[in-house]
């Protein structure tokens, strides 16, 4: 009897023991953390959370949503396992990589209009900035800094010629400093608060993103952690169909998507389409002015590292499924 009992025991022992080391590989399998931040570019993230693409695609999956302000606590929550997936823009993402942060690029989300904003008259140019008047952007390092930085290099020579003018604010708070007439002289904003911002009397654009940059450029980018890509691999392909869909759906369906996203962004529907509809306004999956933006700021010192690799910097599945290729590359395959 005594034999039979311990059979038995180590029988349960042993199904207890698989059970609880099945349940641990498929425990990472089952959730994804993204963190989603507030604008116009990110849309198509939003998409993905209103029409639970990613639910549709494993109901068994746990999504969940993390409102973050900025890359420093997005780099945080990504070393403490919190975050899986994010969005930003390139700069801030090669400045961490370049300290040792180990993630890449998964996708462009979109481009999009930036503009240099004032509420004072005497402005209508770089040139006509004095040392007092204070402009407005994200935070030193953010891709508005190192557009306004790309822009004084070219037209003075001087690529920290107003670094000391600069003050660290949200978008929200910017604009509302600027459109009170206090604080700040200047706005370098982003859609929605670029768009807003045109519409109000006695305020003005004196730069463009595109004319700072020289070109066209991909505004965010999604990023996520090399530990993420090798470890849940799953995850990571159910995420990159979401975000082709919702790509998909703006485009195909931009009357349906304004009425969703409409609440988000407290705009009426209306309002929404308009924006989604703003000439610079485009979201695609392509990612544009990385080369470009790593040889400026190398040259200027912003990053320390040279003579990064594409695959360095990229997963090498884009949403396609096929194999990145650097943008010369590219472009010779087109050709």
């Amino acid at each position: 009897m005594k034999k039979y009992l311990t059979i038995i025991i180590v029988l349960l022992l042993t199904l207890l023991l698989v059970s609880g080391c099945e349940n641990n590989e498929a425990g990472p399998q089952q959730k994804i953390t993204i963190a989603e931040q507030y604008g116009l570019a990110y849309a198509p993230v939003q998409l993905i959370k209103e029409l639970k693409f990613l639910e549709e695609a494993n109901p068994n999956l746990k999504v969940e949503w993390k409102q973050l302000s900025n890359t420093t606590s997005i780099r945080e929550s990504m070393l403490a396992g919190e975050v899986d997936i994010a969005f930003m823009a390139i700069p801030p993402f090669l400045i961490a990589r370049d300290k040792g942060m180990e993630w890449k690029i998964i996708s462009g989300l979109s481009e999009s209009p930036l503009g240099l904003m004032t509420n004072r008259g005497d402005i209508n140019s770089l040139a006509d900035f004095k040392t007092d008047a204070k402009i407005a952007l994200p935070q030193p390092g953010s891709i508005q800094h190192i557009l306004l930085s790309m822009a004084a290099e070219r037209e003075f020579g001087e690529v920290d010629r107003f670094d000391e003018q600069l003050l660290t604010m949200s978008h929200p708070d910017a604009m509302n400093a600027l459109l009170a007439g206090r604080e700040v002289s200047a706005h370098f904003a982003s859609p929605p608060y670029l768009f807003l911002e045109s519409r109000e009397e006695g305020i003005k654009k004196i730069l463009s993103g595109r004319k700072a940059f020289g070109g066209d450029f991909t505004f965010i980018i999604g990023v996520s952690t090399e530990e993420f890509y090798e470890q849940q691999p799953k995850n990571y392909a159910y995420f990159l169909d979401a975000l082709e869909k919702a790509i998909e759906f703006i485009e195909g369906q931009p009357e349906e998507a304004a009425e969703i996203l409409a609440d988000n962004y407290s705009l009426s529907q209306t309002e929404m389409l308009e924006y989604l509809n703003w000439p610079g306004m485009i979201y695609s999956s392509e990612v544009k002015g990385l080369d470009k933006f790593i040889d400026f700021m190398t040259a200027e010192a912003y990053l320390e590292a040279n003579n990064y690799q594409y695959s360095e910097l990229v997963f090498e599945k884009n949403l396609t499924g096929r194999e990145t290729a650097s943008e010369e590359e590219a472009v010779q395959n087109e050709e």
